[in-house]
């Protein structure tokens, strides 16, 4: 499974990102790869779980 996400480095060091599919929901990392880390954690909880109040991006197929 593959998910695109954006991700920033901030003054402090830290990295912020979030999942492009659930875009309200960011996270941070102490570098890359941690910021990953609780990227993939947050897409598990989503993926696996109906929570209310989480917005999707979808794509819509008009003729």
């Amino acid at each position: 499974m593959k998910a695109q996400f954006t991700y920033w480095k901030e003054s402090d060091g830290r990295y912020l990102g979030y999942l492009h599919d659930y875009p309200d929901h960011w996270t941070q990392g102490e570098n890359l790869e941690d910021l990953k880390d609780h990227l993939r954690d947050l897409l598990e909880l989503f993926a696996a779980e109906d929570i209310p109040g989480i917005r999707r991006v979808a794509e819509l197929e008009t003729a």
